[in-house]
C-alpha cells in the first residue's frame, strides 16, 4: 500500500509546491493510517491541518481506498 500512497502523493505535490510547501511520506500502518510530514511553507502554515484533512486525506482516500486516515507528524 505504501507504493500506492506515494504514487497518489506525486499527484498532490505540485499543488503544495506551488505554495512553497511539500509533503513527505513517513509511514503507512497496517490498519491504513498514513503518517505524513508537511514541510516548507506547509509545515508552519496555520491552514496546514485543513490542507491535511480536507485536501490530502480526501485525495488519498479516493486514490487508495485502503487509507483510513491521515496524520501529521513533526
Amino acid at each position: 500500500m505504501k507504493e500506492k500512497v506515494e504514487k497518489a502523493l506525486k499527484k498532490i505535490r505540485p499543488f503544495l509546491e506551488a505554495e512553497g510547501g511539500n509533503v513527505e511520506l513517513v509511514d503507512v500502518t497496517d490498519d491504513g493510517v498514513v503518517k505524513l510530514r508537511l514541510s516548507g511553507a506547509c509545515g508552519c502554515c496555520p491552514m496546514s491541518a485543513y490542507t491535511l484533512k480536507m485536501g490530502i486525506e480526501q485525495k488519498l482516500k479516493e486514490e487508495v481506498p485502503e487509507v483510513k486516515s491521515v496524520e501529521q507528524v513533526k
